[in-house]
């Protein structure tokens, strides 16, 4: 079947029932020419896993787009892209709240991009159709959800903008919702205020409603009846007197003294266990039954940990509410890297390192949507040591790619332009120890690390994660308390981890999960609100370790300079075959970039070398003038003076009376082949022939 809708100006449709009909709902979904297949499935089979095993998988098809992989070996997609595992990542914060995590098969959601008109974003339409395939299924899950993207220029808010339009935005606000609630929130921006970025969800919140009424009619028309299900692992104990066992054990554990540190939290798990099954065998309860109630207390640890925050303001920690846990930090604590620090916000502590490198360095994108070049990343390592844990040290995962971006497109927003500042710049993040936004420490040690490197930054930054206590039902939130800086078990249902990073000016980026059915107007408000305060207090204790870039690079750092010279004179810097600018890079050991509009790169690992190469290509293309200074070598020796080469092929004459202040009768006596000393233009004759002076700045005797 077919349906359309236009909002906004914006044609939308989706068509049913013709392809991938073996999976449980699937759907083609459009906007303009944009369009995604999206398919849902769930297994026959019930798994013994003890959590929800649901996965979406974002798959881009560079035929999509047109275009071959560039790969001359590899043609066919391989391993997705990090855009689009990040794609995947936002996709599944909005779609899972709304399954019961009780349930224990396996459901997959995969989205295929078939079409990319360039205009609309591939990642809006996947929401829609993942939405519309689980919606139409006979999968039991509680949505539908839809989403928007808003953006801003000239004040104004833009829905759904194309991509021409956000490139001239200050903002990117991305967030699925459901009934006005939202479910997941993404934001890169340009240091923009709170009541912005609270606007510009009640503007999004519109159009999303609209989107949402769409698929409601399509679910309402064709619409499966939702599948049964019956859970052997519920999380809730259905007799009294077990459900009494386990509440004594947990009040009388974790509520009788602050535990402050995570390895008290750990024990006191484990001490709780101990004593209700122990309590649990003197009753004579069956091994079975024993083994779902001992299942169902870690769950019930984070209800009880929610509940006194809501019912106490009481914060298993000891903590109050807007506390945040005490801050450490260092910098410049690895010699020879460009720069480095250390940060620690109670448990959870992250050394981040700088690297910079020459323009040549930047990354090269190959993907479905890009091509072209990028010259700042941000990778972050969760090595298994961090949570006191072994594991295997394989590749990159989809959280560590998704941490690392977060920090990666905030800290974009403070970085000085390319043209004051070329290098490409690196961040590492190693994750030390955590127990609670590591992402966010990431934030802190990292934009420290900028500054010991000596990078101009426009702004410091940092980021806070806010948490959430909440009780609802199935139509409304009945009451909530927003908490500063959570930690482990304080993220359980009813909660959020709401992720904010900026400067004192202002938010360069959020990210937000819930583990609710959608976090209301007033929440998000109140998160920012906190999420503010959190950051400034932060950002003043990390001016005490470090308040301002320092002055000078790293001695290690490459030296860069940029050159702007005539794009004419480009040829004569290449020379034939490339002979004049292989000639330099080996007389240096300098790298160098030539661009067509006449912009020349120079990269030296020393000061020394760049200056030298920098005479010489000065050298090669300046129109030459009296009393221009370089440094030149010896190529010839005659009767009546030396020649001097300034740069690879061209070279002027030392006369015999400018070789030095005293008289000189033979030029050998003063220079030789291949000596290098510095020179100065004395006069140029019609013909473009150089006379050079070495007494005037280098005198021989």
């Amino acid at each position: 079947m077919n349906f359309e809708i236009e909002i906004d100006g914006k044609k939308m449709f989706a068509k049913t029932g013709d392809l991938a009909q073996q999976s449980n709902g699937s759907c083609l979904f459009g906007i303009g020419d944009t369009v995604v297949l999206a398919t849902a499935t769930m297994g026959k089979e019930k798994t013994d896993l003890d959590y929800f095993p649901l996965s979406i998988d974002y798959e881009e098809r560079f035929y999509a787009a047109g275009k071959i992989k560039g790969s001359r070996f590899i043609k066919r997609e391989t391993r997705p892209p990090d855009e689009a595992i990040l794609t995947g990542r936002a996709i599944d914060r909005g779609i899972r709240p709304l399954f019961d995590d009780r349930l224990r098969y396996p459901v997959q959601v995969i989205i295929t991009v078939l079409a990319i008109d360039k205009e609309n974003d591939p990642d809006l339409v996947a929401l829609y159709a993942a939405s519309l395939a689980l919606g139409i299924s006979d999968i039991p899950w509680s949505g539908p959800i839809s989403g928007v993207r808003v953006a801003r220029a000239n004040n104004q808010f833009i829905a759904d903008p194309t991509f021409e339009q956000r490139s001239a935005s200050d903002l990117d606000l991305m967030f699925s919702a459901r009934q006005g609630r939202v479910l997941m929130l993404e934001t890169s921006a340009n240091q923009i205020d709170e009541k912005t970025v609270e606007d510009g969800i009640v503007f999004g919140l519109k159009f999303s409603a609209q989107v949402e009424n769409f698929l409601q009619d399509i679910i309402k028309k064709i619409g499966k009846e939702k599948v049964k299900i019956t859970d052997d692992s519920s999380s809730t104990i259905e007799d009294a007197s077990a459900n009494e066992i386990v509440d004594q054990a947990i009040d009388a554990t974790i509520f009788s003294k602050p535990l402050v540190n995570k390895k008290d939290r750990v024990s006191a798990k484990s001490k709780i266990a101990e004593e209700v099954e122990a309590k649990l065998i003197e009753k004579n309860i069956g091994k079975d039954k024993r083994e779902k109630i001992l299942d169902s207390i870690e769950n019930k640890i984070y209800r009880k940990v929610g509940q006194a925050i809501l019912d106490k303001d009481y914060r298993i920690d000891g903590r109050k509410l807007d506390e945040i846990r005490t801050l450490k930090g260092d910098v410049g604590i690895l010699p020879r890297v460009h720069g480095s620090a250390v940060f620690s916000r109670g448990e959870t502590q992250v050394l981040s390192v700088i690297t910079l490198g020459a323009p040549e360095m930047e990354q090269y994108l190959d993907t479905m949507e890009e091509s072209g070049r990028k010259r700042f990343m941000h990778h972050y390592n969760f090595p298994p040591y961090s949570t006191g844990e072994t594991g295997g040290m394989r590749s990159t995962g989809r959280r560590e790619i998704g941490h690392g971006y977060l920090v990666e497109k905030a800290l974009r927003g403070i970085l000085p332009p390319q043209d004051n500042f070329p290098y490409t710049i690196r961040i590492v993040s190693e994750v030390l120890s955590s127990n609670g936004s590591s992402s966010m420490a990431s934030t802190c040690a990292s934009c420290l690390a900028l500054m010991d490197a000596g990078i101009p930054i426009t702004a410091p930054a940092a980021g806070i994660a806010i948490g959430l206590a909440s009780e609802e039902d199935d139509k409304n939130i009945l009451r909530y308390k927003i908490f500063t800086d959570l930690q482990d078990l304080e993220d359980g249902p009813g909660g959020m981890d709401f992720k904010t990073i900026g400067t004192e000016k202002g938010i360069l980026a959020i990210q937000m999960d819930t583990k609710t059915r959608g976090i209301t107007l007033p929440i998000i408000k109140d998160a920012l609100k906190a999420a503010l305060a959190g950051r400034l207090q932060i950002l003043s204790f990390n001016k005490t370790i470090l308040a301002l870039p320092r002055t000078n690079l790293s001695e290690y750092a490459p030296r860069i300079e940029m050159l702007d010279i005539d794009p004419k004179k480009i040829k004569d810097l290449i020379g034939p075959g490339g002979r004049n600018i292989n000639e330099i890079i080996a007389k240096t050991d300098a790298e160098i970039e030539v661009q067509q509009t006449g912009r020349v790169t120079i990269t030296a690992s020393d000061q020394k070398k760049l200056n030298a190469a920098i005479d010489l290509v000065k050298a090669l293309t300046q129109e030459l003038e009296v009393g221009d200074v370089f440094q030149a070598k010896i190529t010839r020796i005659l009767d009546f003076g030396a020649f001097a080469e300034v740069a690879p092929g061209r070279e002027g004459l030392i006369h015999v009376s400018e070789l030095a202040d005293t008289y000189v009768k033979n030029p050998n006596d003063v220079v030789k082949i291949g000596d290098s000393i510095k020179v100065q233009v004395i006069s140029i004759d019609n013909m473009g022939r150089i006379n050079f002076s070495a007494k005037k700045v280098n005198p021989v005797k």
